[in-house]
């Protein structure tokens, strides 16, 4: 495995080039896509296959191929029709059909139904987990029935069940399933979504995990999936010679997973980077933000209409690749900076004629600008980064200017939502909680129409786990902090596209958050409380006994997989302490610069990808079902 760069090498360059193999009939050569990142299985020979094809999928499907391919891709790989398999749909006949779907009962019915009708000319099935010897005969059942069994060309598992929101980072499913949400988890699909993930990178990690919770029982199932099918050496799919097997030759990586229940705080943080933001405050899914645009009236009126334009936020987006992870108003004046350049240039591009380049730079700056606009809209309305300060001094054990009572009476400040945002903050992670001054603030909370619900039932889980000390602790979150500069000169001229007035230029100190600091420590090998205690497995020992041999070196890669929901403010931790790794900075709780860290690459992956909003939600279903 290996993580560098964006091509085939990174595991969304490797589920792409997984994807548009099986869009080229699952043909080696064809593309040029034998080589890593595809799976399934191979013909003998290549054959010659029509161009020209349609494409099935169902919701899980087309959640796994909107973030890694574009419809002007699939264009460029032959699809001219795509469509949900659950559609009404008429038939093209001598036309080839793809399908990429789950082997559900429901989608298997209705692929028996389009045999029986002879929509296409013929089918070629791509599962996306693998199809249980059961549904297959099922399967051969309905093709005999309707007479379609030589038009049946090829079935296929293709263990790409997991969607590649980034580079270094993916999620099980989007975030609109609740099947592998924090309220309610599905181990079985977890382990089947990380398997497929390890199947594509053409790799064995090493596993560690805390003992005792949902992380180990999905450590547990998965260490015996990989076991299992490394006994089975005729069908592994971890093979030395195919187009599975992985870049390493001598490393191994780390896969570190976790239970969302060691850091609730993190979550729930009001944030203050563009992506996350972003995240929290707008509609941003799968790589797509929407937001909404008024334009005036077109007789001059008062009234102005409103519109919803959608965003792609991709790694083509030179900006956004940069800019993702930057504090706002240091987003903000680069977006006013690249606005000048482009006035400055704009003569100059145009006496070139390279208008479609002129076009392509304006379209960027005019979408970047209206997202900002939208979240600093935000930001002012509710006074985010009053919030965002106040909650970096809770968890920072500083002395807070103001008290969450003032925040709490202050109609102005934020919603109901943001209050009680902070307040499970302030709950959650400080040292010492006066009972008095909690039923005072949930008092005022419940009088502002705040759902009490998910106190009621992080009071109950707090109870417990005090008990079994498997949460993040008042010092896990020490080391952050912010303090406020002058804004940038730029956003403070009349030319500037944003009125940044009342609102704070946060420097927020550079730290590790809990999950950083625990995968730190188990890459470095260092001596501490989770090396001791987190559980160890490696599924290379296909006889498992209780002292197997442990890994002395660091590790250079590493997997994070948070069980029960991740967010972008631990993804984006995450690559700041890997850069931070390369140039030779440390910013352990040691205190010490790590000469081994250098070179780091982590994948951050997690069961759903939830905001704070998602997040309170679930958390109050718990707390109405504990009445």
């Amino acid at each position: 495995m290996s993580m560098e760069g964006t091509g085939a090498t990174t595991l969304k360059g490797r589920q792409c080039a997984a994807l548009r193999q099986m869009l080229g009939f699952n043909q080696p050569g064809v593309l040029g896509l034998n080589g890593p990142g595809a799976s399934g299985a191979h013909s003998a020979t290549p054959t010659s296959a029509p161009a020209w094809k349609l494409l099935l999928f169902d919701r899980v499907g087309q959640d796994i191929l909107a973030p890694v391919m574009n419809v002007k891709q699939l264009r460029e790989e032959g699809v001219t029709l795509h469509l949900n398999i659950h559609s009404d749909r008429d038939p093209v006949p001598d036309v080839p059909a793809i399908y990429f779907c789950q082997a559900t009962d429901e989608n298997l019915r209705r692929i028996g139904e389009d045999l029986r009708l002879q929509l296409y000319g013929s089918y070629y099935f791509n599962f996306i987990s693998p199809i249980s010897r059961q549904k297959l005969e099922d399967l051969a059942q309905a093709a005999l029935q309707t007479q379609a069994v030589t038009q049946i060309q090829k079935v296929y598992d293709q263990y790409v069940n997991f969607i590649s929101m980034e580079s270094e980072m993916f999620c099980l499913r989007h975030q609109s399933s609740s099947a592998l949400s924090y309220h309610a988890l599905n181990k079985g699909s977890m382990v089947d979504g990380l398997f497929a993930v390890c199947v594509t990178l053409g790799t064995i990690p090493i596993i560690r995990c805390p003992k005792g919770n949902a992380a180990e029982a999905v450590a547990t199932r998965l260490d015996k999936k990989l076991r299992e099918n490394l006994r089975d050496a005729r069908n592994s799919l971890f093979v030395s010679d195919g187009i599975q097997a992985g870049q390493y030759s001598f490393y191994r990586p780390l896969l570190v997973i976790l239970d969302r229940q060691f850091d609730l705080a993190t979550p729930l943080h009001h944030t203050w980077t563009y992506q996350a933001l972003a995240h929290d405050v707008l509609n941003y899914s799968l790589n797509r933000v929407q937001i909404t645009e008024s334009t005036p009236s077109p007789m001059g009126g008062a009234r102005s209409k409103s519109k919803t334009r959608s965003c792609d936020l991709d790694s083509k987006d030179a900006f956004w690749v940069k800019h993702k992870g930057s504090p706002f108003p240091l987003v903000a004046e680069k977006i006013q900076e690249e606005l000048e350049d482009y006035r400055s240039k704009e003569e100059d591009i145009k006496l070139m004629k390279s208008e479609m380049a002129l076009l392509e730079k304006k379209r960027l700056i005019d979408m970047h600008t209206s997202i900002a606009t939208a979240i600093l809209e935000q930001i002012k309305l509710r006074k985010l980064d009053v919030f965002f300060e106040l909650e970096e001094k809770i968890l920072s054990r500083q002395v807070t200017d103001k008290s969450l009572k003032d925040i709490f009476e202050d109609t102005e400040a934020g919603t109901p939502e943001d209050k009680l945002r902070i307040f499970l903050i302030y709950y959650l992670c400080a040292q010492q909680v006066n009972d008095q001054e909690i039923r005072e603030l949930e008092d005022i909370l419940e009088a502002n129409g705040c759902d009490m619900a998910g106190v009621k039932y992080l009071q109950r889980w707090k109870s417990v786990t005090r008990m079994s000390q498997q949460t993040a602790s008042a010092s896990d979150y020490s080391g952050g902090g912010t303090k406020t500069v002058s804004m940038f000169s730029k956003l403070m001229t009349q030319g500037s596209s944003f009125v940044m007035e009342g609102v704070k230029n946060l420097v927020v100190k550079k730290h590790n958050l809990p999950v950083t600091k625990i995968v730190e420590e188990l890459m470095e090998v260092r001596p501490g409380q989770h090396q001791d205690d987190f559980r160890y497995f490696d599924p290379k020992i296909l006889r498992p006994t209780d002292n197997i041999p442990r890994a002395k070196n660091p590790f250079q890669e590493a997997i994070v997989f948070m069980v029960g929901g991740g967010n972008y403010i631990e993804y984006q931790n995450l690559m700041d302490y890997t850069q931070q790794a390369k140039s030779g900075v440390n910013l352990s709780s040691v205190g010490q610069q790590s000469m081994s860290s250098h070179g780091k690459r982590i994948i951050y992956g997690c069961s759903t990808l939830v905001n704070a909003k998602q997040m309170m939600q679930q958390l109050a279903e718990l707390g109405h079902e504990m009445t």
